[in-house]
């Protein structure tokens, strides 16, 4: 250990008054940076070990040297000492942590609590008056089960306004997706027993439900109704081969999740596959930050699946049963866990027939992702290599190049808006991007549009109130870095910053010229450059990223428009009339009666907005 200085032995000071109580620690270093957060049965005896003269992981003693500052936050329990060390981690984000991006948007398969329910997918909050079904690991899958569920019970998947003012079948009724209760061509009893099965096979309940429909068909063939026989027929035939083809028909699992960790050249994967109902619905696959930084001594495969299971299912559903490919011994933990979701938590880490079949697929998911992932980045890696000697960088850190990327985009000169994307660690980061609205400019001046979103993103900077990036990327030829010259002149910046990329002839790819501000001559880098081809991914998401910002902000301005324009309709009537029929293309197809039968709208003004929508 180095030699004690007055910030250490504060340090110790602190150390040797912790109390011998459950709770949860943590370390800074001088900056004020959070290094590590931790939990502690006992936070004397554990937060004393890490000041040790001897210590046995080289990465805790690196650690340990940078620590100025610790604090401490005394629990009930140890279980609770895990739950608050878990929020911390995620909100903090420390150096020396394992991290797992905090991703708790998966989406669910919802049926509605209506008098003729609807079937949807969504993302939210979760209430107790419909039925919720996942969650499932991705958008597709969610897709998937509303197809089957079209197939073989024929549920309405259409918004409220659009089955409110139908007055014949839709194009699904015609292919067989849906039994159009709209117009009653199926009565409202038999369309419940159909919203009862599709329920009962999203909880895993498939042989319940065909015997259900076996009998439903006995029945109308005893009564002669061949015709409805014969589509309760069809319906068991579709619902025997959609188990036929996902080979669920010898489990009897309702819900489990398999989890897979696989670790090679420094970094790990964690394979999630979720079974919902006996189905398997796919995995998704998680890559944890910091893991060669991680100080606990535990078996690192263990400490990754220990730092998922903490941060993933924290405030998530849980399942009663998981399936892991490595022993875990954690029981508090597990205890954490199960006073959470308020019922028992098996681990199983011997799966037989199915399960271990699906732990095969999991942990060779987990095995080729990783595999993907360090591909990428040693491709990413090169091309920011690349393009730091291109461009003469003097970046000591090429993690920490950070280039940031302007563009803009309008539709003949509506809706003018500006992007802003980042690339920083070898990757875009979605999180730090911006759109900015251009107001007080002549329509389709891109230069004026340009000059007015650098100067509001880096007046700040100029201010000491931000970062400042390696390279500006200036989406365009002279004329904009020009624009982007003058504006770092006034603001005091160093222009050398300053990049432009000009199209080529034809506007080919490959063809791009570098333009400088600096006296530098402008550069071709060829279209089999690796600088270029990093060049280009940026360029692009700028570009993608204001389009989609311009055609929403351009669709929202077009729709209220058309109903401002209409005279007798002010925002509290438009209003009322865009939360009576879910929207503009609602208000559009609604009659002149529905229209009239809004509060506030006469026969009269529902007769001209019906003529001004049409």
């Amino acid at each position: 250990m180095s030699e004690v200085t007055p910030e250490r032995a504060q340090v110790l000071d602190t150390v040797s008054k912790l109390p011998g109580l459950p709770g949860v620690y943590r370390y800074f270093d001088s900056a004020d940076n959070i290094l590590y957060v931790g939990k502690a049965r006992d936070l004397k005896k554990r937060v004393s070990s890490y000041f040790q003269k001897n210590l046995a992981s080289p990465r805790i003693a690196l650690m340990v040297e940078k620590i100025v500052r610790l604090e401490t936050t005394v629990t009930r329990s140890e279980a609770e000492a895990l739950i608050l060390e878990n929020n911390l981690i995620k909100s903090l984000h420390p150096r020396f942590n394992i991290l797992f991006r905090d991703d708790k948007s998966y989406p669910y398969l919802k049926i509605t609590a209506q008098p003729v329910p609807r079937m949807m997918y969504y993302r939210g909050a979760i209430d107790k008056k419909s039925q919720y079904f996942g969650p499932f690991p991705s958008a597709w899958a969610v897709k998937e089960s509303i197809q089957i569920l079209q197939k073989i019970f024929q549920l309405r998947s259409c918004e409220d306004s659009v089955y409110a003012n139908r007055t014949r079948p839709c194009l699904l009724h015609q292919i067989q997706r849906c039994s159009a209760p709209c117009v009653g061509i199926i009565s409202p009893e038999d369309y419940a027993q159909d919203v009862n099965n599709a329920a009962q096979f999203l909880r895993g309940r498939q042989t319940e439900v065909l015997q259900a429909m076996e009998k439903k068909m006995m029945g109308f063939a005893e009564q002669l109704a061949f015709e409805k026989a014969a589509v309760v027929r069809n319906q068991m035939s579709a619902l025997s081969k959609v188990l036929h083809q996902q080979g669920m028909e010898s489990t009897n699992d309702v819900d489990l999740d398999i989890i897979a960790v696989f670790i090679r050249g420094g970094r790990a994967c964690v394979n999630l596959a979720m079974v919902r109902g006996g189905r398997h619905l796919g995995d998704r696959a998680y890559f944890p930050k910091h893991v060669e930084e991680a100080v606990t001594e535990a078996d690192l495969e263990t400490e990754v699946l220990q730092a998922f299971l903490a941060q993933h299912y924290l405030d998530q559903y849980i399942p009663a049963i998981l399936v892991l490919n490595c022993v875990l011994d954690a029981p508090e933990l597990m205890l954490a866990l199960m006073e959470q979701c308020g019922h028992k938590i098996h681990l199983i880490t011997q799966p037989q027939e199915q399960r271990r079949h699906w732990l095969e697929m999991a942990q060779k998911g987990a095995e080729l992702s990783l595999a993907r992932l360090l591909t990428e980045q040693g491709s990413q890696q090169s091309r920011t290599r690349a393009l730091a000697e291109a461009l003469v960088l003097e970046s000591e850190d090429l993690d920490l190049l950070r280039i940031e990327c302007f563009d803009i985009s309008h539709t003949q000169g509506e809706a003018t808006q500006a992007s802003c994307v980042v690339f920083q660690h070898h990757a875009m980061q979605n999180g730090e991007y911006r759109r900015y609205n251009i107001n007080g400019i002549t329509p389709g001046d891109d230069y004026a549009a340009m000059r007015q979103v650098l100067q509001r993103r880096y007046e700040k900077v100029a201010n000491n109130n931000g970062v400042m990036p390696d390279v500006v990327l200036i989406d365009g030829g002279k004329g904009q870095v020009e624009i982007a010259r003058q504006v770092f002149v006034e603001l005091g910046l160093d222009i050398s910053l300053i990049v432009g990329v000009a199209k080529g002839e034809g506007r080919k790819v490959g063809l791009e010229t570098l333009v400088f501000v600096d006296g530098r001559q402008a550069q071709e880098l060829g279209k089999d450059s690796a600088a270029l081809m990093l060049i280009a991914q940026i360029r692009d998401e700028a570009h993608r990223f204001a389009i989609t910002g311009m055609r929403a902000k351009r669709a929202k301005s077009r729709q209220t428009s058309r109903l401002e324009e209409i005279e007798g309709i002010g925002s509290r009537r438009r209003q009322k009339l865009l939360v009576r029929f879910g929207g503009l293309k609602g208000v559009s197809d609604a009659s002149i009666e529905d229209l009239a039968s809004v509060d506030g709208i006469s026969r009269q003004l529902a007769e001209q907005i019906y003529k001004q929508l049409h």
